[in-house]
Parts: C-alpha cells; sequence; structure tokens
C-alpha cells in the first residue's frame, strides 16, 4: 500500500478546472481533497437500481436520502447485471489510501469505491449533498471526486441538561452533522439543571432529578435552583427512556456518527444530590455540586449508573466531565480526609484526580476510554484518559505533549453559545464573541505541541452549551452555519484552506440549509472595523468588512456624520493621517439595513510611547507592554487580543518622553456583566515633570449602571480648561464591581 498512498498524495488537493454544464453545483463543504470535473451528465432515473458489495449493503440504504431517487433497488454486486450506482470495496489498483473513498460520476453511472464502511458513508453524504446543492437534483455533472479527513475526531456536542431537547431535534442534528461529515456527537446528559437519561435503578434521577420549578434554566438559576416532582403543573424538564436512547444510537450508526454520552461527574451533580443527599459530604439536599469522594457508595453509585449507560452506548468513549469541582466540602469532610491520608492523597487535587482515576479503570475494565474536560489534568491525568481542552489550548498541550489523546475545544473558539456578530444586535447568550471567520481561522494543532506528538490531536469539536438557548429553533440559529465552518476546520489540512473561498461556497449552502427547514443565523449586516496604526507614516489603516457576500454596498464618513446612499462607497482599506470619528453602514438600496458602525480613529501622542505597569494585568496580556499605547482600539470582544483586562484597580504611568502640553487624556472601557466585566467607578488623572511628584487634574465618573447586562463602551475622557506641561501621566481606574477591568488604549492630546 505504500506506493499507492504516496501516488495518492500527490494528487491530492490538486483541482482541474471544471468543463461540465455550468448549473451543476459542486460548491461542497468540507471542500473534497480532489475534484476533477468531466464531460458528461448522469441523469437519475425514477427507478434507480444500486449495486453493493455485501459488507456497504447497511451504508447504501442512506441513498434513499438523495432528493432525487424516489425508488431504488439494492442488490449484491452482480457483473452480468448493469446498475446506475455502483458501491464496491476498493482494491490496491484504485490507489486510494485507506482513510480515503472514491466518488466517480459518469454519465453511464456512479461509482464508489472504498476500503471501510466509514468511508463509504462519507462518499454517499458527498453524493447527498451534491444533490441539495443542484438546482435540478435529479441530473449530476460527471466528475471524480477522491477525498479524506484530517482529523479521525470531527464533533458537535450539544447540551440538553440546561434545556431538554426532543428526540427529533435530535435526529435532525444528527443528519446534519452526517451531511457535513461530523463522525462524533458528544451528548451532555446529566448536569445541574436536570438528568435526562432513565436509569432503572435509579428512578428518582428520572422521576424528579430531572424536572425543575422553571422551565428556563435562567428562571430557575434566579430562583432557588429547586427540582420538583415529575407531573407537577409547573414542573419544566424531560428525560429519554432507554429505548428513546438507543434509537438515537443506532439512527446515528446509520449515518457514521458515534454519539459519546457525557454523565457528570464529581461536580455538576447538584441534582442527583437532591435526590440522593447520602452521596454527598453533608448528607442533605441542596448544599453543595460535588460527590462525597470518600464515600464508598458514590463509587457503587456510578458504576451502576454506568453499567446501564454502557449497555446503551457502544461508544469506546464515555465522558466524565470532572470539570469545574469546588473543592471545599472535601478538606472539611470526615470522609474525604480520611480516604487521603489512606491514599497518601496530598491535596483536594490529587483527590478528584483519584476518583476520576477509578472511573477510568473501571471503564477500562469493560473496554471502554474515559474522556473528560482539561481539569482532569489537576493532580496527575489517569493513564490512558483522553482530555478534552476546553479553557484555551494549554492543557490540551500539556496531556499531547506527555502522550494524551487529546481533543481540542477551546472556548476563544468552539464555544458556540457565544456571539457570533455585534452582541447588541443578539438575543441574550452566554457571553463571548465567535463570529464564522474566526471558527474558520481555527487549527487545533498548536505550534507548543512536539512534532512527534502531533498524533495525539485526535481532532476537535465545537460545545453547544444551552444556559440561553431555550429552544431548537434557538440551538440551530447558534449551531448553523459555523457548524460548516468547523466542518471545513476538522476535514481540510490548513495549507488547502481558505476563507475566501470558503465563503464563496457558503452562498449555495444558505438555500440547503433552507430547504431542510434550518434556522441559522444569517449573514449579518453589521459593518466591522479594523484599524491599525503604521508608527512609520503616522497613520492608520482602516479596513470595515461585513458577513454579506459584496462589501461595496458600504458607505461611510470619516467626519462623524451620518452616511447616507451619497455617502463615499467601501472600495477598500484607506489610510488615515489624523484623528476621525467614521461612521459606516450597510446599505440595501437606497437605505441602511441594520445598525450604524461608529467608531473612533485615534491617532495621538501617547502612540509608542513606554507604559509603566504599577498595577498588572490579569489573564488577558494582550499585547502585553505594548497593547495600550500601539493606536489600536479593541473591538466587540475582550478576546480579540487589544482588550487587557485586570481585576486589581488600574494604575498606570505612561512616559511622554519629553514634557508637552496635555489636554486631553481618554481610555475606552467595555462591560459585559455575563462573565463578570464591569465598568470602573472612576478614572482619575495626575501629570507630572519628574515622574516623582504628581499633580492630580481630574477624575472622570461612571454613569453605566453595573446592573446594565447589554454589552456596553464608554470612553472615560479629561479634558482639561488649559493645557499643562508634563512628562508623566500617571492613570488610575477604581474596580468597585470586584470582577474584570478591560481597556484598549490610553490616548493623549
Amino acid at each position: 500500500m505504500r506506493k499507492a498512498l504516496k501516488l495518492y498524495i500527490i494528487l491530492f488537493f490538486f483541482v482541474l478546472p471544471p468543463t461540465a454544464i455550468a448549473q451543476n453545483n459542486f460548491d461542497l463543504i468540507p471542500k473534497p481533497a480532489l475534484l476533477r470535473m468531466d464531460n458528461g451528465l448522469f441523469r437519475f432515473k425514477a427507478h434507480t437500481s444500486v449495486q453493493v458489495s455485501p459488507e456497504f449493503r447497511a451504508s447504501a440504504n442512506l441513498l434513499m436520502e438523495h432528493p432525487a431517487i424516489k425508488e431504488i433497488t439494492i442488490q449484491k454486486i452482480n457483473a452480468k447485471d448493469p446498475a446506475d450506482i455502483l458501491i464496491k470495496k476498493a482494491t490496491k489498483a484504485d490507489q486510494l489510501s485507506p482513510k480515503a473513498y472514491s466518488l466517480q460520476i459518469r454519465a453511464k453511472g456512479i461509482v464508489i469505491k472504498a476500503w471501510d464502511a466509514p468511508q463509504v458513508i462519507e462518499a454517499i453524504q458527498t453524493l447527498l449533498q451534491l444533490g441539495y446543492l443542484q438546482d435540478d437534483p435529479e441530473r449530476l455533472a460527471a466528475a471524480q471526486i477522491i477525498d479524506q479527513p484530517r482529523f479521525s475526531y470531527r464533533g458537535l456536542h450539544l447540551d440538553v441538561s440546561r434545556h431538554f431537547m426532543p428526540l427529533s431535534f435530535l435526529k435532525k442534528y444528527i443528519d446534519l452533522m452526517a451531511l457535513y461529515k461530523f463522525n462524533q456527537f458528544h451528548w451532555h446528559l446529566t448536569d445541574g439543571a436536570g438528568w435526562r437519561l432513565q436509569i432503572k435503578r435509579y428512578p428518582e434521577l428520572t422521576e424528579k432529578a430531572a424536572w425543575r420549578t422553571h422551565v428556563h434554566w435562567k428562571d430557575w438559576w434566579t430562583h432557588g435552583r429547586k427540582y420538583t416532582d415529575r407531573g407537577a403543573p409547573n414542573a419544566g424538564g424531560g428525560f429519554y427512556t432507554q429505548e428513546e436512547a438507543k434509537e438515537l444510537v443506532a439512527y446515528a450508526l446509520q449515518r457514521g456518527i458515534n454519539i459519546i454520552p457525557e454523565i457528570e461527574m464529581p461536580a455538576h451533580s447538584e441534582e442527583v444530590l437532591a435526590v440522593y443527599p447520602q452521596l454527598s459530604c453533608t448528607g442533605l439536599p441542596y448544599t453543595q455540586s460535588e460527590f462525597c469522594i470518600g464515600n464508598e457508595q458514590t463509587f457503587v453509585f456510578l458504576k451502576n449508573v454506568l453499567d446501564e449507560v454502557l449497555a446503551i452506548f457502544p461508544s469506546k468513549y464515555i465522558h466524565m466531565g470532572g470539570d469545574e469541582a469546588d473543592k471545599r466540602h472535601w478538606k472539611t469532610c470526615p470522609k474525604d480526609q480520611a480516604l487521603m491520608r489512606r491514599e497518601g492523597l496530598k491535596t483536594v487535587d490529587e483527590l478528584q484526580s483519584y476518583a476520576i482515576r477509578q472511573m477510568d479503570i473501571y471503564l477500562q475494565s469493560k473496554g471502554r476510554k474515559l474522556i473528560g474536560w482539561d481539569e482532569i489534568l489537576q493532580g496527575g491525568l489517569t493513564e490512558g484518559a483522553t482530555v478534552m481542552s476546553w479553557r484555551g489550548e494549554e492543557g490540551g498541550i500539556r496531556a499531547a505533549n506527555t502522550g494524551h489523546d487529546v481533543i481540542m475545544t477551546p472556548g476563544s473558539y468552539l464555544y458556540f453559545d457565544s456571539y457570533q456578530t455585534d452582541p447588541r444586535t443578539q438575543p441574550e447568550a452566554i457571553g463571548g464573541y465567535i463570529t464564522l471567520e474566526k471558527v474558520y481561522s481555527y487549527n487545533p494543532v498548536p505550534a507548543a505541541i512536539a512534532s512527534d506528538k502531533v498524533q495525539h490531536i485526535l481532532g476537535a469539536q465545537a460545545n453547544l452549551w444551552t444556559e440561553y438557548i431555550p429552544t431548537t429553533e434557538h440551538a440551530e440559529y447558534m449551531a448553523f452555519p459555523r457548524a460548516l465552518a468547523l466542518s471545513e476546520v476538522n476535514w481540510t489540512p490548513p495549507q488547502f484552506k481558505s476563507w475566501e473561498d470558503f465563503h464563496h461556497r457558503l452562498q449555495s449552502h444558505y438555500r440547503l440549509l433552507q430547504n431542510l427547514n434550518v434556522n441559522y443565523f444569517r449573514p449579518s449586516y453589521n459593518v466591522a472595523y479594523r484599524a491599525v496604526y503604521n508608527a512609520a507614516d503616522k497613520t492608520s489603516r482602516v479596513t470595515l468588512t461585513t458577513e454579506q457576500n459584496d462589501p461595496r454596498n458600504i458607505r461611510y464618513t470619516v467626519d462623524g456624520s451620518e452616511p447616507v446612499l451619497s455617502s463615499k462607497v467601501y472600495e477598500g482599506p484607506f489610510d488615515l493621517g489624523k484623528s476621525a470619528k467614521i461612521k459606516a453602514a450597510f446599505f440595501w438600496d437606497e437605505s441602511p439595513i441594520g445598525p450604524v458602525l461608529e467608531f473612533d480613529v485615534d491617532i495621538h501622542k501617547a502612540i509608542g510611547k513606554p507604559v509603566q505597569y504599577i498595577s498588572q494585568w490579569d489573564g488577558y496580556a494582550a499585547q502585553k507592554e505594548q497593547t495600550l499605547t500601539n493606536g489600536i482600539t479593541g473591538g466587540l470582544t475582550y478576546h480579540d487580543g487589544q482588550w487587557q483586562g485586570f481585576t486589581e484597580p488600574i494604575d498606570l504611568v505612561v512616559d511622554m518622553e519629553a514634557t508637552q502640553p496635555i489636554h486631553t487624556i481618554a481610555m475606552n472601557f467595555m462591560q459585559t456583566i455575563g462573565p463578570g466585566v464591569y465598568m470602573p467607578g472612576e478614572m482619575e488623572v495626575l501629570l507630572s515633570g519628574d515622574g516623582r511628584h504628581y499633580q492630580p487634574v481630574g477624575k472622570v465618573m461612571n454613569d453605566v449602571s453595573p446592573k446594565e447586562a447589554r454589552l456596553t463602551f464608554k470612553r472615560f475622557e479629561l479634558s482639561l480648561d488649559q493645557p499643562v506641561n508634563a512628562r508623566y501621566i500617571r492613570v488610575k481606574a477604581s474596580n468597585p464591581g470586584k470582577g474584570y477591568l478591560f481597556t484598549d488604549e490610553i490616548m493623549v492630546y
């Protein structure tokens, strides 16, 4: 096979120019490795015959979903009988790598070749997608496709604890996953907001722990967080019977998708401990979220639960959570402390690791493998465990470099519960800001991973947590089309990806999603900006963008006036040599559609000047010491690398490097209280000529309510009645909210 594989790689990603009829659409997502258009046209018949190698007969049933196929006949391969579609096992002569498939469309028929069933399913999904893309799905242009994925793990997650989703929606979700070549569905079944899987040995889990006093998570979270009985008039929640779960497993497997169940432990278990409080440290309901690790009955319970879970799910992987444990109870619990002494455990981190290890040993005894969030690294990672790296990439890097398998799912790129456009225009979300383009830009293999450890990165997964997603329509809105961007991240090597090409192909998939009744996020008309200062010529280059396919419908002004149809048309990035207030909007016909973007380009005296940090940033370094005087303002998210975060009151000194008149000092701040980001109470300015003796010159008070939940920006600007000569400018900002302060620039005029 080595010679054949070598030849295949030579062909990989070589795309020949199309010669087929123009109306045929091959805007496939993810982009295939090899796509070669040929002359000719295949026409589906009213009665289509399919001949199949015996091992692929079950997979061939998926062809029934093609929009052009009314009736098919599936039979074993018989060389004497002609067939419209032929699906057969590859041979060495086909020169296919083990993970590849070949799809050949010709006028006289379609031929699919692969080594194994997963690749046959991928080929069929490509054929189905082509059918959905055509104006006339009964005709396909002749073409040859050879394709294979970059990663073996291509995942989507769905949290059904915070808001229960019906089985019918889960099947639709899986259908869409399969169409875009995902192969792992991470089903988050248990959490404090509700237990969602029937466990026959513990009926209270679905008679009470699956039901809460409020339908919407936010109402429940802010009104006592109590559970109620199934059948109570105001009960909100639900659960899946074991038969329903088995039905979904079979449905997914037919489409090449494995379902990974998540059973949370040792934390996020309030619902369990409310109905079985004897498994907590206190022995009382509603007192903690973590199991008592020192209680032997905890592991009896968890193993009994797993026995029923394993009987439902054939998945090699079982997710055990392991994240966000509040370990305070363990520090004082007699049972936990006794266990720590017996096992020689020095910290409660090691106690958590002990608990994870017990579950890992049990799963391995059953032929399965444990997956956990990256907190399972605390106290030592259990041998054989797989890490999902969600708190950035650091945990995944550390795990991979020590020889553990990793699935990358960092919150800054792949948390689909984050806003996807200007939060001020969107339904309430948990926070964050992750655009379609940002998802597409992600590379699951960080540079910090050693070259001989790269194979431990299995792939990437997006997570859809549903605290603020109460309906199936809203879930679709948050997942699509960002899931399409991730499908190409997982499938296509980075050197062959192109955002512009993907964005062009995506335009065809909007109609596809409409035809499948998917409530996807429509591309925003909002205008976004980027202003980058060039120190060499002392100008700022301004770039305006929109998610619409043609940005030339943007009109803008640089004098603070409202944009109108006769305003300047955006043709591309432009340079400004002085400060300006820019307003821009996307125009549809003669009127702006969507909000008017307003921002300042500040070319000020402090650009490039050194900053002394009397108080240090915390966690969000942005561009470190260059951040606050680099001439670049932040955007709509504190994850964009220009907003610097502080948890202590801000105290900074700008050295202007020469005594000069100072008239105006300004700083920008943001507030988004969901993740704990607040405005300062006040900004104070002090000036000095020698850097030792400072004179207070004024304060700017905050007027934004700390209860304002919408994303809010405020420019704190102090203008002096008369300029003051000074070299050193000291700025202070108080932190009454005790959360994060985020600022992006210190502007001096």
